[in-house]
């Protein structure tokens, strides 16, 4: 499974790889060269996650090790002619700056989703504190009506003697 994976993912990584040379050789609107860059780095992504599954098997043959070093260079390779077509249409640094643009928004989506997650934790335990609290409000105002109650039987029992 983990080899049709990387079969797809090296498909979509050449197709949008085809389409953002296309964008930039058609291209008046940078709308179609933002959503062929977008499938770029999903293709990207998806290549490296079942590169990173397929590491995990202990598959040494030659033809697997092979094929993850030619697939690993051919998209660096592209990557790197993508960058040297962006920069040449719209200007230098442009890749560069794409790139730094793309960290920064991934790095703070890590920080929103941590932050969440600190946030839920938060609120967890100050559940599970209301909860602590209400739990010993009940075992004292139990403790209290009971020590009321004997005291009540115990005063009937005493003036019925």
């Amino acid at each position: 499974m983990v080899i049709g994976e990387a079969i797809t993912a090296i498909t979509l990584f050449k197709t949008a790889v085809d389409g953002i040379k296309s964008a930039l050789n058609t291209a008046n609107d940078v709308s179609d060269i933002a959503q062929q860059l977008d499938a770029l780095f999903k293709a990207e992504d998806q290549v490296q996650k079942a590169r990173n599954k397929k590491a995990g098997f202990e598959n040494f043959s030659t033809e697997s090790v092979a094929q993850e070093v030619i697939d690993a260079k051919l998209a660096k390779e592209k990557m790197q002619e993508i960058a040297t077509m962006i920069n040449m249409r719209l200007g230098p640094n442009t890749w560069s700056e794409i790139l730094a643009l793309r960290q920064e928004k991934i790095r703070k989506h890590k920080e929103m989703l941590l932050k969440q997650k600190r946030e839920k934790m938060q609120r967890a335990k100050e559940l599970q504190e209301t909860i602590k609290l209400i739990s010993i409000t009940v075992a004292v105002a139990i403790g209290v009506i009971a020590c009321v109650v004997v005291g009540f039987v115990t005063i009937a029992r005493g003036s019925e003697a």
